[in-house]
């Protein structure tokens, strides 16, 4: 084998085994429109499924520490993204009254202002948005076809499978939680905070939390996917992703909803893509950053490659 195949191999092999860290994305145009999405590494790739049938992924993802703030909105849309409102809150609590074609055009701006693939073919026209299917060519086929999810998108929603394994699958255990709290114990319920154990419902709040202090923490390290707002997920309610109009599921409850809202055994279907309500809201998913041991040992190997060119000569 030639050195430069080896070399090739050698950071495949590391490229695999070395898995993405936990980091903060940079999106907006210019100081005072920037504003950044904290994601977490999303690993053990090949897991089971719950006995609910859900939360398999075969793939690593990142998905946001938080749900997705109407700061966000905001300073996205002083960025050139359009017909994107929400409003029902405020500053960093939880952008809702956003309906799921509203969320994918958010989603497909965080892509597009990273110089990257759109994940959704979305059209807005006539005052509201439309979606088109991608061909099974252009369409995700990593866990199965999904003709809603570009091949190349980098940013997506959480389909039900992603946002179901980043709620209540334990690492550590091979095991699924009951509450997305890392914990099959009822949480605490609560206005606001951080405490272990806690989340954002059953009335303890009049008004959702500000999306960094909505409650304990999942296994992986998202907070908030049980209580504070529900959220759309990517999937279609019948799982098939097949009709751009098929309603779409939700998960994880709201600031009012009793604890069996919260389970893993709960979900529940939207009326319909183009529907917002105010207790409604998103986060958002993405593939993994290159990590920055895998970086480290490309520029090692090419030093290496220059060097023994350089001797040969």
């Amino acid at each position: 084998m030639k050195r430069s195949h080896l070399v090739a191999a050698l950071l495949a092999a590391f490229t695999l085994t070395i898995p993405p860290s936990a980091q903060a994305d940079t999106f907006g145009g210019g100081t005072s429109n920037e504003f950044t999405i904290d994601f977490v590494s999303i690993g053990n790739t090949d897991n089971a499924a719950d006995t609910t049938s859900y939360g398999a992924v075969p793939y690593e993802y990142r998905a946001s520490t938080y749900e997705i703030s109407q700061d966000a909105i905001t300073k996205a849309t002083a960025s050139g993204m359009a017909n994107v409102t929400a409003g029902a809150w405020t500053g960093n609590q939880p952008a809702a009254n956003i309906d799921w074609y509203e969320a994918a055009a958010f989603v497909n701006f965080l892509n597009t202002n990273s110089g990257k693939t759109a994940a959704y073919d979305l059209t807005f026209s006539g005052g509201s948005w439309s979606m088109t299917l991608w061909s099974s060519e252009q369409a995700w086929t990593a866990g199965g076809t999904n003709l809603y999810r570009n091949k190349n998108a980098f940013y997506f929603l959480p389909s039900e499978n992603e946002w179901y394994k980043a709620a209540y699958y334990n690492p550590a255990g091979s095991n699924y939680f009951l509450y997305p709290t890392a914990s099959s114990s009822v949480p605490t319920a609560v206005a606001s905070g951080t405490n272990v154990g806690s989340a954002v419902y059953n009335n303890a709040a009049s008004v959702p939390a500000v999306v960094d202090s909505a409650g304990g923490l999942s296994p992986y390290g998202t907070m908030g996917q049980g209580g504070n707002v529900w959220e759309l997920n990517e999937s279609a309610y019948a799982g098939t992703n097949s009709s751009p109009s098929e309603t779409r599921a939700l998960r994880g409850g709201d600031w009012t909803y009793t604890e069996f809202f919260l389970r893993s055994s709960f979900r529940f279907d939207f009326v319909a893509p183009s529907q917002a309500v105010d207790f409604v809201g998103f986060r958002v998913a993405s593939v993994p950053e290159p990590s920055t041991y895998v970086l480290v040992l490309l520029g090692a190997g090419a030093v290496y490659l220059w060097k023994r060119r350089k001797s040969s000569l």
